[in-house]
């Protein structure tokens, strides 16, 4: 008769294995889990952040806007604004060919070449035509290096001014000059010198010394002029006594260029708008 099989008990070395095991299947899930859980935690903020930054982004792009204009999404109504866009522009343009043609018509008439003759007629004394004829050149300078450095004299007496060459026009004028150059620059009626530090501005440009000053006229009566005009006397001392530079050439004929810059008028303006008394010559 045979014996009954019994089940094998498993040995104590093999339960210990298994149990083994289980512990460092648990260990290794339980750092999972955490590791899992750490980036959880992380990722989650972040993915806060960033949504958060493309909706700022995207409220300051639009500007209050919305960045899918709902006319884009119509052909049709896109279609018909260019169109009135285009209708606008196209009327605009031929009312602006029409100005063109009538005033291009106007040149020809009576009063337009009335007015350009008398335009012409001003371009030669307005200073906008060359010049040419007999004239006299005074030259301005200052006193030498040493006579200002060993004098106990303000230095600003010692050397050439605005007021000194201003004079010194104004007396060429007087005495008949029909045109005038500053440093070679066209003198006109709105032309301003200006002094700024030690040098001289003539139409936005700096000059140092020596300057010269070239006058068309009579060369007679202009030099009469300056050997008579007062302020000029008293510059003679000066030149007298610490040896500025005062030299005056008669010339044969010369040529004077024309003026060539701009002919808008400069004048200051108050702060903070405009009102009565906002011109005034710089």
């Amino acid at each position: 008769m045979s014996t009954p099989h019994r089940p094998r008990r498993p040995s104590l070395l093999t339960r210990e294995t298994w149990s083994r095991r289980i512990a460092a299947a648990r260990r290794i899930r339980s750092e999972t889990f955490r590791d899992r859980a750490l980036a959880w935690r992380l990722l989650v903020p972040t993915v806060f952040l960033l949504a958060g930054a493309l909706f700022v982004t995207s409220a300051v792009s639009s500007d209050g806007t919305d960045l899918r204009a709902g006319r884009y999404g119509d052909l049709s109504t896109v279609v018909q604004q260019q169109k009135e866009e285009t209708d606008e522009l196209r009327a605009e343009a031929n009312a602006l060919s029409a100005e063109v043609e009538r005033l291009s018509a106007r040149l020809q008439d009576t009063d337009v070449k009335v007015a350009q003759e008398k335009v012409d007629a001003l371009r030669d004394p307005a200073g906008l035509e060359e010049a040419s004829g007999p004239a006299i050149t005074v030259t301005l300078d200052d006193a030498p290096q040493d006579v200002i450095e060993s004098s106990d004299q303000d230095a600003n007496l010692l050397v050439v001014h605005q007021q000194d060459i201003q004079a010194v026009a104004n007396a060429l004028w007087a005495g008949g000059a029909e045109a005038m150059t500053i440093q070679g620059q066209r003198v006109i009626s709105t032309t301003g010198i200006k002094c700024v530090g030690n040098t001289v501005v003539l139409h936005g440009i700096p000059y140092s010394p020596p300057y010269v000053i070239t006058a068309v006229g009579d060369p007679s009566s202009m030099y009469t002029s300056l050997d008579e005009n007062p302020y000029i006397q008293g510059y003679q001392t000066w030149v007298d006594r610490f040896d500025l530079g005062w030299d005056v050439e008669l010339e044969g004929e010369v040529e004077l260029p024309a003026y060539e810059g701009t002919l808008d008028l400069d004048y200051a303006r108050p702060a903070g708008g405009t009102g009565a008394g906002t011109d005034g010559d710089l």
